[in-house]
């Protein structure tokens, strides 16, 4: 079975801090640039699960990367080069306290809101009649703020404004970006066979400058659907054929966990453990639409380290 990056403590030279997420750490060089490493974490139900998922990292950092790429050209992002299949580093933004959630289709969370009678969301206001995994007439995007600890929270953009938590003129900016990088991934998606569902962008600001940063159009931050049989299974009221994490959610939950307190996470077999692996690579060619290449796991640790000292020097 493949080696899987679980954690890192690296030290490189000029390294301020170190930031262990969910599923990424975070190296400051200097204040100036940051090291992204993505792990084999895996996270659902904001708990990390007990076991890594080979090749995940690199998967989500390919992808990733290749839409950083592929968007250069509607806005400047963080990404300087990936040294590593696992690693990205990039400039240092200072990032704003908002998610830009941007949906083409009512669904997940948005779906479950208007199903109880809700028809505004994020100060959006939704028409009335619609159905589960429906197009939008238009895009529409829902901003939460980016709590540093427990749940981001759903917001408008006027009160984004009005508490002071974005500029109007930077928010617009962000809001335009968001529209624009939309449209490319959806188009991206399309030429695949896939429909991007929705996703989420995160910005930063350098030198008076806003910047993307962060990941994008991954399946651990984007929702996809298969475009054959979208509209048959829309039509019937069944369930869409999706790529992302949500069948390791469904996973969990068939085996009674939603990470509340007092349930155990289901035991992750290694069988278990090389299908999700065998998944998320499946994920990573549809979306990106060329064959994925495995790097050697043999000496992972050892393998980042020595590129990422190569490219730091």
């Amino acid at each position: 079975m493949a080696k899987a990056l679980t954690n890192t403590e690296f030290k490189f030279e000029k390294q301020k801090s170190v930031y262990h997420g969910k599923v990424r750490d975070v190296y400051d060089i200097d204040d100036d640039k940051l090291v992204m490493v993505a792990t084999d974490r895996i996270s659902a139900f904001d708990v990390v699960l007990p076991k890594g998922i080979p090749f995940k990292g690199q998967v989500l950092n390919q992808i990733a990367a290749t839409f950083l790429d592929a968007t250069a050209d509607i806005v400047p992002n963080w990404k300087l080069a990936t040294p590593d299949p696992m690693v990205t580093v990039g400039l240092k933004c200072e990032g704003f306290k908002v998610e830009m959630i941007i949906r083409g289709y009512l669904t997940g969370s948005a779906w479950r809101e208007y199903k109880n009678g809700c028809r505004s969301l994020c100060g959006v206001a939704l028409p009335d009649g619609m159905h589960e995994n429906e197009k939008f007439p238009s895009p529409i995007i829902t901003p939460t703020t980016k709590a540093d600890a427990g749940h981001d929270e759903n917001i408008s953009k006027e009160e984004i404004i009005a508490q002071g938590i974005v500029s109007k003129e930077d928010y617009e900016l962000m809001e335009k970006y968001t529209y624009a990088l939309f449209e490319r991934g959806s188009k991206m998606a399309a030429e695949k066979g896939l429909i991007l569902v929705d996703t989420k962008y995160e910005f930063g600001k350098r030198d008076g400058k806003i910047y993307l940063i962060d990941e994008i159009h991954t399946p651990d931050s984007s929702r996809y659907f298969y475009a054959e049989g979208y509209q048959e299974k829309f039509e019937a009221g069944e369930p869409q054929k999706q790529l992302s994490k949500e069948f390791v959610r469904q996973w969990l939950i068939e085996n009674g966990f939603m990470g509340q307190e007092g349930q155990q996470v289901p035991e992750m077999t290694d069988e278990y453990v090389n299908s999700v692996s065998e998944r998320y690579i499946e994920l990573y060619e549809h979306i990106v639409g060329q064959p994925f290449v495995k790097a050697d796991t043999e000496n992972l640790y050892e393998r980042i380290e020595k590129n990422l000292t190569a490219y730091l020097a």
